[in-house]
């Protein structure tokens, strides 16, 4: 093959550049391994709303690279054209969830190395990375992380509330406080000493505490 030979295009001789049961069984796999990749972001979700169209998005990235790679694997001039295409693409959707660029990445590589024909390392890769999301993402804190809104009437009514969840829980940090005439807001941050939440009940009965709400949240949103 010469020099003149690698830079050679033509429409017709790039038909059969690619075999039928090369891109059959690339597909195949890029759907397999691309569901699989769906199913273990379906299982450790943990954002607030869960949306199908990413999962889905997931198992089309995977076999949409696949055949980009095949394409650039077969022609060197495709390639060089490709990289001028993609570079012009940008995409504005914004990624709510860290964990989902993970997705999106594993997606993008999963295609890749599959194209390359690297088929051990695309699935037992997936496997591992999967199981390792899998005990990680989905491993259960003992120390949950609970934020409780205190709304009392007087400075005597908080010192009280907060020396009750100082004994009721394991940590109590105060988050933020606003204060006007005849009314002060907490907002304080505790972990549980186990799952039982009654101490809420019998704060809010408290002398000069007006309202007590407990509200679970993932540690993320508040600093």
């Amino acid at each position: 093959m010469t020099f003149n030979d690698i830079f050679k295009s033509s429409f017709l001789e790039n038909i059969t550049s690619v075999s039928i049961l090369d891109m059959v069984l690339a597909l195949i796999l890029a759907f397999g391994i691309g569901l699989f990749i769906f199913l273990v972001y379906k299982k450790t979700y943990q954002g607030v709303m869960y949306s199908s169209s990413f999962g889905v998005t997931l198992v089309a990235l995977t076999m949409i690279t696949t055949v980009v790679i095949l394409a650039v694997t077969s022609n060197v001039v495709l390639s060089l054209g490709m990289v001028g295409a993609l570079s012009i693409v940008r995409f504005r959707t914004a990624i709510k969830e860290p964990l989902d660029i993970a997705f999106l990445f594993w997606s993008i590589a999963v295609g890749i190395v599959l194209a390359a024909g690297m088929i051990p390392l695309a699935v037992i890769g997936s496997v591992v990375i999967g199981v390792i999301l899998m005990v990680f993402v989905n491993r259960k804190s003992h120390c949950n992380p609970y934020i409780v809104v205190l709304r009392c009437d007087t400075h005597e009514a908080e010192v009280q509330a907060k020396t009750y969840l100082d004994a009721q829980t394991q940590r109590c940090v105060v988050k933020s406080k606003s204060a006007s005439k005849g009314a002060i807001e907490l907002n304080l941050e505790i972990r549980l000493k186990d799952d039982n939440t009654d101490f809420i009940n019998t704060l809010s009965d408290m002398d000069g505490v007006t309202s007590a709400v407990l509200v679970s949240y993932n540690g993320d949103y508040m600093g």
